[in-house]
């Protein structure tokens, strides 16, 4: 790959798509909340434009990915190649797959209500991209010169989506059951109460969020699989106990022990919430803290 296939302009292009996307996914966001607020209202005037409100919530979305999918299609074009190898390219491109996901779940009436979720989420994986991980386009250096960069890395993509919308799914059910709202007297509590009393039931949440944690775990143990492969056909070794390496398994260990505790030992509610939450942190500790501050043949972050 020649650094004459490259594309500087188009890749501000890029990135003045991916801010407009951040300015739609704000007011996203903000129609969503407003949206709950009236849902919840005791007025039934007030409740009646709930439903116009999450429809146009829904529109802005839908506007905002499909700025946000033209601005990562045109980083990969002006790379000349696919958009994930590097923290800024991960970055937009994993919060389009969550938000992508998320829009093609919208049948499912438990998927809504995390719909500020995502929208804040993708808000802010798309700040922390633009300021603090992007690089200039620039060519790969030779171990990820594979198709197993194409394989590997978008199976990953595809499970931290589903772990993602999994963990949304899961704050949303200790919202729906902490405790200290009940007992708390303060205004600013009574109107949560009233928000969190529109939630779906705390079993769908948990139910919900279990079957995007399989799908996500299938994905995961894909990823550990071709990375091994991958690791073989660049080093001629499949496993050497590389920082990103251990820590991918530490995460699939996480999830397969939530799999095991869910589905075997009975664990249910806040323990298995609880559980699917760590393994969600360990997915964000693999991506940034690993990537910035650890050393390793994987540490792909692209910033110097």
């Amino acid at each position: 790959m020649k650094d004459i296939l490259l594309n500087p302009a188009l890749d501000r292009l890029a990135v003045y798509a991916i801010f407009v996307s951040m300015a739609f996914y704000t007011v996203a966001f903000l129609t969503f909340a407003w949206h709950l607020s009236r849902l919840s209202s005791t007025k039934p005037k007030l409740r009646k434009t709930a439903v116009t409100l999450e429809r146009a919530a829904l529109s802005i979305t839908i506007l905002a990915f499909l700025f946000h999918a033209a601005g990562t299609v045109m980083r990969g074009i002006a790379a000349a190649r696919v958009p994930w190898a590097n923290m800024y390219e991960f970055s937009i491109s994993g919060a389009l797959v969550i938000v992508g996901i998320f829009l093609a779940a919208w049948f499912i009436r438990e998927i809504r209500v995390i719909a500020v979720l995502v929208t804040g989420f993708a808000l802010l994986v798309l700040g922390s991209a633009v300021s603090l991980f992007y690089v200039e386009v620039r060519t790969l250096m030779p171990a990820l010169q594979s198709v197993w960069l194409v394989i590997h890395v978008a199976v990953a993509v595809l499970a931290t989506a589903f772990f993602n919308i999994a963990a949304a799914l899961s704050v949303a059910y200790l919202l729906r059951n902490a405790a200290w709202l009940n007992k708390s007297q303060l205004p600013i509590a009574k109107v949560a109460k009233r928000v969190l009393s529109v939630f779906p039931e705390s079993k769908s949440l948990e139910n919900i969020a279990y079957r995007f944690n399989v799908i996500g775990f299938i994905l995961w143990t894909f990823t550990l699989v071709a990375g091994a492969i991958w690791a073989e056909r660049a080093w001629h070794r499949f496993w050497g106990w590389d920082t990103k390496e251990v820590w991918t398994f530490i995460i699939w260990t996480i999830y397969a022990g939530y799999l095991h505790a869910t589905a075997t030992r009975g664990w249910t509610g806040a323990r298995a919430v609880w559980l699917s939450l760590v393994g969600f942190a360990a997915v964000i500790f693999n991506f940034t803290i690993v990537n910035l501050f650890f050393k390793g043949l994987h540490v792909y972050s692209g910033l110097k």
